[in-house]
């Protein structure tokens, strides 16, 4: 079954064109049904619905959220429609799995107060404090991902047009406003980048770790959660929180789902259409609170 999922993630890369953090999720995720059907003792030819339904209640008695496994099922049924269509199977056992039903969850904002907190809390006379002061201005200046962040490379901001070039999911690419404020802080930290990072190396990615490496999605996050707590702010703030915020700060100011929907580089505007309900909550909480009659 190994040798099938290489040639599976293999495809995605090549015909699919994922991003290497998706089929890293694939990968792990398939990895766990694999393991799971070894202990079974059941081979591949063997799996059917009722099979999947049993693996599915395994992975809720041992703890897994609705979330996790409805995108643990994305996994098999995206695998196994590969090997239908490659004829390395005759039937798909697994679209008539239906998915977990989901809690829609809105997404969470900060404050503008946070935020500030949170934009002031770097060091700005170290390199690394002018490094992270940067990179937390372009993630909430922008509201781009936190993998397309550590893919920037010093091409991709345009300091003229006052624009960041960004590859998103699929590496489609796209072109995003950045503000005076991000600019000026990017524009502090490349003059103490080359001196202070680069060393032997000549690295053409943005944001560099101590070594003169790039720096990664677990770096950056973990970069956050110690200005989160310099900064004394008991709400937890991770890269996507700042971009749900950016989102939400730019429809409460008036901007309209069309526009938001291209800065986020979303595909579908049903992804974009979640803020209004975001928005819609927070109003019925203020009127709530405040109407003399509520």
């Amino acid at each position: 079954m190994e040798e099938l999922v290489k040639k599976f993630l293999q495809y995605l890369f090549a015909e699919r064109n994922m991003s290497k953090h998706t089929i890293k999720a694939y990968n792990c995720d398939l990895e766990q049904f694999i393991d799971y059907s070894k202990r079974c003792d059941c081979q591949i030819e063997k799996v059917n619905y009722l099979y999947l339904r049993r693996y599915l209640a395994y992975l809720q008695t041992i703890g897994y959220t609705r979330a996790s496994i409805a995108r643990k099922l994305t996994a098999v049924r995206s695998f196994f429609g590969f090997l239908q269509r490659e004829d390395l199977m005759d039937s798909n056992p697994a679209p008539l799995i239906s998915f977990p039903k989901l809690e829609k969850r809105l997404p969470k904002a900060v404050r503008i107060g946070m935020i500030d907190a949170l934009l002031n809390s770097p060091d700005t006379s170290s390199a690394n404090g002018q490094r992270d002061r940067a990179l937390l201005e372009i993630l909430y200046g922008t509201g781009i991902r936190v993998g397309e962040l550590v893919q920037l490379n010093l091409e991709d901001i345009n300091f003229a047009q006052q624009e960041v070039r960004v590859f998103g999911k699929g590496n489609k690419e796209r072109v995003v406003p950045i503000n005076q404020e991000a600019l000026g802080s990017v524009k502090n930290y490349l003059l103490r980048r080359k001196k202070s990072y680069l060393k032997d190396k000549d690295g053409s990615a943005l944001f560099l770790n101590n070594q003169g490496g790039r720096l990664t999605d677990g770096s950056v996050r973990r970069i956050i959660k110690k200005y989160v707590r310099q900064a004394g702010i008991e709400t937890g703030i991770t890269p996507h929180v700042l971009r749900h915020t950016f989102a939400t700060h730019l429809l409460e100011a008036g901007a309209d789902l069309r526009s938001i929907q291209e800065l986020l580089g979303h595909v579908d505007l049903s992804s974009t259409q979640i803020y209004t309900q975001l928005s819609r909550a927070r109003l019925k909480k203020i009127y709530l609170q405040t109407h003399p009659r509520a």
